[in-house]
């Protein structure tokens, strides 16, 4: 097996010694900034007390708020002429999240993305097309540097443009792809639209992230270009795209434990979750200088998959991400996932490109509607084919989600459109 990085063969023994080491290391940066340091007074937590990795559960949680409130400089933890570039997180509510990197810090980020695409089969001489959006937000930088560290020929496309992206990658034989699940089918429909077979398009890899998104949605993904569809994970707060990614055997994704150390925990509890189980995932960065994050609750919501990957690299693996903490609905006292209406809805060879879950109060209580684009050769006229396709995707809910939502079949391409992030749930509730 060709690695990028000798750190992906390392044991067990040999992550968790660097993991301890490094730990020290940033626990004693962290008491750079005032916020940390009276954090870990309090706590009674200094380098020298950390003996084994048990001992991070004594360091307090950090929380989005925290973050917040020390926006914009409050948790640097070297002088800000150190500091070369700076990002925000993708929240659009309340204080802006600010996260601060120097150099050494940028080249670390650079080193951990060409890995991830590496481990996928991605070499030097594929052509690289970034269609994420650069600027404020980590993705589009994140990629490209890594793209680029690997030595890919990389195309800063950026978001949306669908007959752009087309024409750049046609024109210069684009290989490989960073892309929004759903965008992936928008742009599909886009080649559909111009004659055209997706199949025949020149991309072969695609690296999907930054929404959440089922098993039966990437599927579909591969199936509309015949290529392999590449699950990513990361979060602004540590450093963004390339804190864990797939191999190519699709069987979960490492999470690169010399930079970072996960947990598992219980959202309400906060103590750890059995191996396997759901939980909270909670990251603490060990190879950042301008501004390290101790034990930061994500809100996504996930759990390590037991065992080895057959790959062979001994980095512990998270599933895909069922959504966040803070997704979770309760209709008629049940709670309820979106990730879990999508899995059932994709495996249905009718549904089209999109749907919407609509949350309402019918003035007796709670409703929940699903809207599902139908694909243009399956809308017929018939009404009782239709029924029984809207009966059928309505009892298969009701068995995964314990409720029957109202099932509403509409046209292909009725719903709302986004080259960004796709809106799934929409909550009507308070509005009423």
């Amino acid at each position: 097996m060709e690695f990028f990085d000798e750190a992906e063969c390392w044991s067990r023994d040999q992550i968790e010694q660097t993991q301890l080491s490094r730990l020290k290391s940033t626990v004693a940066q962290t008491r750079k900034c005032d916020f940390y340091r009276q954090r870990l007074d309090e706590a009674g937590i200094g380098p020298d007390s950390l003996r084994s990795l048990d001992d991070l559960r004594r360091i307090p949680f950090t929380t989005k708020q925290d973050l917040r409130s020390q926006y914009p400089t409050g948790l640097l933890c070297v002088p800000q002429s150190e500091i070369v570039r700076m990002h925000c997180s993708s929240g659009t509510t309340g204080s802006p999240v600010a996260i601060c990197h120097t150099q050494n810090d940028i080249n670390s980020w650079a080193d951990l993305m060409a890995r991830c695409i590496h481990m996928v089969g991605v070499r030097r001489d594929d052509v690289f097309q970034n269609m994420s959006g650069y600027g404020l937000f980590t993705g589009g930088l994140g990629i490209h540097f890594g793209a680029e560290r690997l030595g890919c020929m990389t195309i800063p496309a950026g978001a949306g443009n669908s007959r752009r992206q087309i024409k750049l990658a046609k024109d210069f034989r684009t290989t490989v792809a960073h892309i929004l699940p759903s965008y992936a089918l928008i742009l599909g429909e886009h080649l559909r639209n111009m004659g055209e077979d997706p199949r025949d398009f020149p991309l072969r890899i695609a690296l999907v992230g930054a929404e959440p998104y089922t098993e039966e949605f990437r599927r579909r993904i591969e199936d509309l270009f015949d290529m392999k569809a590449y699950n990513s994970y990361g979060l602004s707060e540590m450093n963004g795209p390339g804190v864990g990614f797939e191999c190519t055997h699709q069987a979960g994704m490492h999470l690169w434990e010399d930079a970072y150390i996960p947990e598992i925990v219980d959202p309400e509890t906060g103590e750890p979750m059995p191996e396997g189980e759901v939980g909270e995932l909670v990251m603490t960065c060990l190879c950042r200088e301008g501004m390290p994050i101790l034990r930061y609750r994500t809100r996504d919501l996930t759990r390590f998959i037991p065992g080895e990957c057959a790959c062979g690299r001994k980095h512990r693996r998270i599933d895909r991400i069922l959504g966040r903490a803070d997704d979770m609905f309760i209709i008629k006292g049940v709670n309820i996932y979106p990730m879990q209406i999508e899995q059932v809805i994709m495996t249905f060879a009718e549904v089209g490109q999109s749907y919407l879950i609509l949350l309402e109060n019918d003035g007796l209580g709670d409703v929940m509607r699903v809207q599902i684009e139908i694909r243009d050769e399956h809308f017929v006229e018939d009404m009782r084919v239709l029924q029984n396709l809207q009966k059928a995707i309505a009892s298969r809910l009701r068995d995964e989600i314990l409720i029957t939502p109202k099932v509403e079949l509409v046209e292909s391409n009725s719903l709302p459109r986004t080259e960004g992030k796709a809106v799934r749930l929409q909550d009507l509730r308070n509005k009423n």
